[in-house]
């Protein structure tokens, strides 16, 4: 099994970077991943960190699967999804829905122990485990790891989990997929501008898929699947993601623009991933049940 150091970490998405592996279609792959501080806010006391440069949410890869070429879809299976034994939040000063609020940054380091976290002596919160930023590189512009776009990237979307399928757009040979910012929590908007920052491993198993149209980047997780947009606004974002599901449904269902339009508005969910990169995420939402009953299946 291919396994990608975590000493592989980029802060952008480029089809300029250099491969750190390569693997064919239907292979297995582990990504070790750093936490968004890059593992180096270890002491509450010090939470600026070592005072090295601050690398911002770094991936690990990229990962070259050949016989990927541009407009194909990656499907992108999570295995696995493997924490170590501790996380850490910190405030931010500047950003978030909190901007303004904090004059310093403070952290906080949680222990995990089976599973758990204490928040307080009477809160104990059970992990959610779930990948923050993941995607491929994009055509023609290098994007930062802290923005999602159409190639996916920070979408911050808590539903990208162990046993999910996420599937992203190939816009360069190779896809040269990424990933890292492991959560260990998060509710949807992110609203403290972090979650439970953890490192960790991610083990997927990688697809090309050819000859497919799908609302990328798009999810199946838990009988639901689901377009994940991101915009400058709110309302752009979801706009954007509840009109490609309406497409998805003419296309996959055989729906007509009415019948998709009112099938979304009565069983459809839209839902915030985030409100606090520089681009907001929404997803819409549909039970996989319609789809499959109207005799579509995922590829």
């Amino acid at each position: 099994m291919i396994t990608i150091s975590s000493e592989a970490i980029e802060e952008i998405f480029s089809k300029k970077i250099i491969p750190a592996a390569v693997c064919s279609s239907g292979e297995t792959v582990i990504f070790e991943t750093r936490d968004c501080y890059n593992n180096g806010v270890v002491d509450e006391r010090f939470p600026l960190g070592d005072g090295e440069k601050e690398v911002e949410n770094p991936i690990t890869g990229p990962l070259f699967i050949q016989d990927a070429e541009i407009g194909d879809i990656l499907k992108v299976e999570i295995l696995d999804i493997r924490l170590r034994s501790w996380g850490v939040m910190r405030s931010s000063i500047d950003f978030g829905f909190f901007a303004g609020s904090y004059q310093e940054k403070k952290a906080r380091i949680f222990q995990i122990e089976q599973g758990k976290i204490h928040f307080d002596e009477q809160v104990i919160l059970e992990l959610e485990p779930m990948i923050g930023v993941i995607g491929t590189a994009p055509q023609e512009k290098e994007i930062p790891t802290t923005t999602p776009d159409t190639h996916g990237g920070n979408m911050d979307c808590r539903k990208i989990i162990k046993g999910s399928t996420l599937y992203l757009s190939v816009n360069v040979t190779g896809a040269l997929l990424s990933i890292g910012d492991l959560h260990g929590l998060m509710g949807d908007g992110e609203v403290f501008i972090c979650g439970l920052e953890v490192g960790g491993e991610v083990e997927v198993r990688v697809t090309v898929v050819k000859d497919q149209w799908l609302p990328t980047p798009f999810l199946s997780t838990k009988g639901e699947v689901m377009t994940i947009q991101s915009a400058a606004t709110l309302e752009e974002a979801g706009r954007m993601a509840t009109k490609l599901m309406r497409r998805f449904l003419q296309q996959a269902g055989g729906y007509d623009d009415l019948q998709a339009g009112m099938l979304l508005s009565l069983v459809g969910q839209l839902a915030v991933c985030q409100v606090v990169n520089p681009l907001m995420t929404m997803r819409m939402e549909i039970p996989a049940e319609i789809l499959y009953k109207r005799g579509y299946q995922l590829p």
